[in-house]
């Protein structure tokens, strides 16, 4: 298989599970950047979550961000691609969301937003995800009333989130399957143990890496993609060849067409480079 871009996920596959790049995948990386593949992050973070050992790779140019509402080009320091949630239906969004005891928060114009009641008493929502407290802390700006903050400032949202404490598994599970019969010009998937992530069903990162595959003349068969959560998923049914790492969610596991090794040990790594010398 000629393998002209490589797509992949951040948490759960890129990075290990203390957020750090593997040495492993590092070095495949680089070797691939040099053989010319254009290697693209692709998560559900904002650029300026993105951690730096991530950002600052000096080989990657392009990255889909917030599950593909947008493709960054940091050569230029534009958004080339943008699907947003308008504003209007965030608005409704919120306040379904305000109708459960669940956190919640948003991305707009690449900036987290939460409300301050839920800033303050996160702990319990993050038992099993200590590194998403410390994610969540530093990238979201506190207000007293979102739905109000997003009403005044007027502008459509790039996604909603709602997180979820280690007892309200169920619920969550009720709000994957409720949230796209709510609102069927929303899609609901998730990254992490105890979340939802809310787009417009105009966004994804396959259709981001469609996109940014028509931009750059490139046949999507000539693409791989590496994912463990269910936004991850039309990720890997676009490429050319998906390959879910062996921690991977169920879904992901059964609709890949390869599998690699854990996200702690490298697995990313290994398998590109046994995708290149093939």
């Amino acid at each position: 298989m000629k393998i002209r871009l490589v797509a992949f996920d951040l948490d759960g596959t890129l990075l290990d599970d203390e957020k750090r790049l593997p040495r492993e995948n590092l070095e495949a990386l680089q070797e691939a950047a040099g053989q010319g593949v254009v290697c693209v992050p692709a998560t559900g973070r904002i650029v300026s979550a993105i951690p730096p050992v991530v950002r600052q790779l000096p080989f990657v140019r392009y990255f889909i961000v917030t599950n593909g509402a947008a493709i960054y080009d940091a050569r230029e320091d534009r958004l080339l691609l943008r699907a947003d949630i308008p504003l209007e239906l965030a608005l409704d969004c919120c306040r379904y969301m305000a109708g459960f005891p669940f956190v919640y928060d948003c991305y707009q114009n690449e900036r987290g937003w939460m409300n301050r009641a839920f800033y303050e008493n996160l702990e319990p929502f993050f038992v099993t995800e200590p590194r998403m407290l410390e994610l969540i802390r530093q990238t979201r700006t506190p207000v007293e009333d979102l739905y109000e903050t997003l009403k005044a400032r007027g502008e459509p949202v790039q996604k909603l989130q709602m997180f979820f404490r280690p007892d309200q598994m169920e619920q969550r599970a009720d709000q994957l399957r409720a949230l796209p019969e709510r609102f069927p010009q929303l899609c609901a998937t998730s990254s992490v143990s105890n979340n939802i992530e809310i787009n417009s069903v105009h966004a994804g990162k396959g259709k981001a890496l469609h996109a940014l595959c028509g931009h750059l003349g490139i046949d999507p068969r000539e693409t791989v993609a590496f994912g463990d959560g269910s936004n991850d998923l039309e990720l890997l049914e676009m490429a050319g060849l998906g390959v879910a790492m062996s921690n991977a969610q169920e879904p992901v596991l059964r609709i890949a067409g390869a599998v690699a090794g854990n996200n702690n040990e490298g697995g990313l790594g290994k398998m590109l480079r046994a995708l290149m010398t093939e």
